[in-house]
This record gives C-alpha cells, sequence and structure tokens, in this order.
C-alpha cells in the first residue's frame, strides 16, 4: 500500500524553516554550475560563429593557431587557382590571405595594456567573410594605413572611435569605420589594410594564413592531403568553422572542468544540507513512521516516501537554480586565447540546463539516502515510542 503524493508535500509544507534551507543550498549550487557551464558554452558558440561552413582555411602544416603559422605568398598563389576555390565577380578567386599579430592596448576601464588581434586584409576578405558589416564609418582603403574595428573591441579598448589615431609598431592608423560580425570573435579584432599592416610590421611577402571560399566543401580532405603531400610549401586545409571551435576546445574544457570541480565542493555542502533537514524530519515522524508501519505500510512505501520527499526538493531547487542561472544568459566578458582576448556572452544552452537539473537530483537522493534507510529500518515499537 502506497502513501499519495499529499502526503509527502503536506509533510514538507510543514517543515517550511528547513525545507527552504535545502532548496535555497540546492539551488545556489545548481546556479553557479549552470552559470560556469553556460560561460563555457558562450565562449564555445562565439568561435563556432566565427566560421562559414563553406570555408576553409589553409595553414602551415603543423601550426595550431593563425598566429604560429607562416608561408610565403608563392604558397598562397598555388592554392587560389585551384579549381576547387569559388569564384566572385569576373573570376576572381573567393580567397583573403591574412597576416595576423598581437598588440597590447589599453582598457577603457582601468588603462591596464590587453591583447588585441590585429588582422591585416584585402577586399576579398569581406566577400570570403561575408558576416562582416560596416555599422559607422567605411571600409579601409587599399594602400592606406586606416583601420576598423569590431563592436567588442571599440567597447573595451581605449582610442578605438571613428576619427581616432592608433599607433602600431610606430605607425599612426586612422579610425574609420567600425563593423559587426554576427556576435563572431572576429567583433573582438582590428581589420587593416594587408599591405600596410605588412609594412608596418615588415613582414612583405609572407602570410600567416589563407581563408578560402570552396566551390563544393565535400572536396576539402582530398584538397588537404594535395597540400600536405607537396613538400614545396608543407600546409594543411582545415573547416573554417572546426579551426575555431579547436581554438575554443581547451579553454572549454577548462571551464567545464572547473564548473564540475567548484559544483562538486560547494555541493557537499547542499547534499549535507538536504541530508540534515531529511534527518530533522526523520526525527521529528519517528512516531508517525511507527503509526504507519502498524497501518499497514510496509518498509518499502515508507523508503519511497522520504525517497520522493529528497526529490520534491531537488527538483524546486534546480528550478530556481536555472532560473537564477537565466539571469546570467547574455552577460559580457573576456577571456584569452591564442588568437588575443575574445569577448562573448554567456550562453545558457538547453543541455547546460539539463546538466544542473540532473546535478540537483543527485544532490537530492544523496541528501536522502541515510535518513532514508534510517527511517526504513526502524522497528515499529521502537517508532512508537518516540516523542
Amino acid at each position: 500500500m502506497g502513501l499519495p503524493i499529499s502526503y509527502n508535500i503536506r509533510s514538507l509544507l510543514a517543515r517550511w524553516k528547513s525545507t527552504s534551507l535545502a532548496v535555497l543550498g540546492i539551488s545556489l549550487v545548481v546556479a553557479v554550475f549552470v552559470g560556469l557551464l553556460s560561460m563555457a558554452s558562450g565562449f564555445r558558440l562565439a568561435l563556432r560563429a566565427t566560421g562559414n561552413p563553406q570555408n576553409a582555411i589553409v595553414l602551415q602544416k603543423g601550426s595550431q593557431s593563425e598566429i604560429s603559422s607562416s608561408f610565403i605568398k608563392a604558397a598562397n598563389d598555388w592554392v587560389a587557382v585551384d579549381a576547387r576555390i569559388a569564384r566572385g565577380a569576373e573570376g576572381v578567386p573567393l580567397a583573403s590571405p591574412e597576416l595576423v599579430t598581437i598588440v597590447a592596448l589599453p582598457k577603457r576601464s582601468d588603462g591596464e595594456l590587453s591583447n588585441v588581434t590585429v588582422r591585416g586584409v584585402t577586399p576579398a576578405a569581406f566577400t570570403v567573410r561575408n558576416q562582416v558589416t560596416i555599422i559607422q564609418g567605411r571600409r579601409m582603403k587599399p594602400g592606406l594605413f586606416e583601420i576598423i574595428v569590431g563592436t567588442h573591441v571599440k567597447e573595451r579598448i581605449r582610442g578605438l572611435d571613428v576619427g581616432s589615431r592608433l599607433s602600431i609598431m610606430k605607425h599612426e592608423f586612422d579610425v574609420v569605420g567600425i563593423f559587426v560580425a554576427e556576435g563572431s570573435s572576429f567583433e573582438s579584432e582590428v581589420w587593416s589594410d594587408f599591405d600596410a599592416i605588412a609594412s608596418a610590421l615588415n613582414r612583405s611577402g609572407t602570410e600567416n594564413s589563407l581563408t578560402v571560399r570552396l566551390a563544393d566543401p565535400s572536396t576539402l580532405p582530398s584538397f588537404d592531403l594535395e597540400l600536405e603531400a607537396n613538400p614545396q610549401y608543407q600546409l594543411e586545409m582545415k573547416p573554417e568553422r572546426q579551426y575555431y571551435e579547436d581554438q575554443a576546445g581547451p579553454l572549454s574544457k577548462f571551464l567545464r572542468s572547473l564548473a564540475g570541480f567548484v559544483s562538486v565542493v560547494m555541493g557537499i555542502g547542499a547534499v549535507f544540507g538536504a541530508m540534515n533537514t531529511m534527518n530533522a524530519i526523520v526525527a521529528a515522524r519517528g512516531r508517525e513512521i511507527g503509526t504507519l508501519r502498524a497501518l499497514g505500510f510496509s518498509r518499502s512505501s515508507i523508503l519511497f516516501t522520504f525517497i520522493l520527499e529528497g526529490l520534491f526538493l531537488a527538483i524546486v531547487g534546480g528550478i530556481l537554480g536555472c532560473l537564477l542561472a537565466f539571469s546570467m544568459d547574455g552577460l559580457n566578458s573576456t577571456t584569452t586565447a591564442n588568437m588575443g582576448e575574445v569577448a562573448f556572452a554567456f550562453r545558457v544552452t538547453a543541455v547546460d540546463l539539463v546538466y544542473g537539473f540532473l546535478f540537483a537530483t543527485a544532490m537530492g537522493i544523496m541528501g536522502s539516502l541515510s535518513p532514508v534507510l534510517r527511517a526504513a529500518a526502524m522497528p515499529i515499537t521502537t517508532a512508537l515510542r518516540e516523542a
């Protein structure tokens, strides 16, 4: 014979103070856990948005990032003329040679130096990276010392308003435009004309990467094999989206590991809080348990009853924790990656919420386990004698 669920709810409401403390503890742990997961998700999604599924990026073989890659212009010319590269107006290959460097610039908030990615591009970059849109000012003109800046880096770094001047390697660059890029990591970058930045960096004749639009993305594996097999240039090709996801990989894993560690430490406290609540419930209901047993309710029925009460605590705490975590959705933050500091927004995903809810459930069950076993093992005569 089973007890009605209304019995469990009335029991928890009758002890609302201890119940509230247990729920609060679980909800705070869940909020922190989901918040850290949403930070990792936001960073990963920002870098994923940087890549286009039709694009591929060519790097020096074995390079982990654009910064560590370098090859000569002849290698770029060899790749760009391949028939597998898509063509734009007048049959021009959709290929964007790029120079990438990191410069230290002062933050708006405190003047401390922050690493910012400066990317030298040709006009082809705006066709290959068609998510980049100028929202203020204009594009930089080829051959001139001009730059455009992403909205995120403009918000973080001093002196990047349209009309300002920025010194890069003792060369003065005029800020002529502000751009957005659909929330991708490009919004954390400064873009300059390829030849101008090459002159400033004294790097004429070389480039860090080549981003191409493929006529058929399915040809990428065979294309890559051909590039790697050429001993003259030592190149490799990756899907652009995969490249940027790989950049997020180590930091994303670290943040998820941190979420697990912090939440386990806090979760232990929440489990003890739930355990104390359930112990108090069992201790206060000794005679009630004995009466239920005398009325014919089995040990398994009483065991299920207390587990159900622990689950109620976990469910309510999990829901509140997820709602608290939602307040962090869209919160802006920055972190350092291979491409310098990247701005991104916290993103609470459905997967993060599921993990948070499962974590809450585990805390509720673990907190109930010891008191539940105690209640189920209590002899009827002993329980009836308790005050």
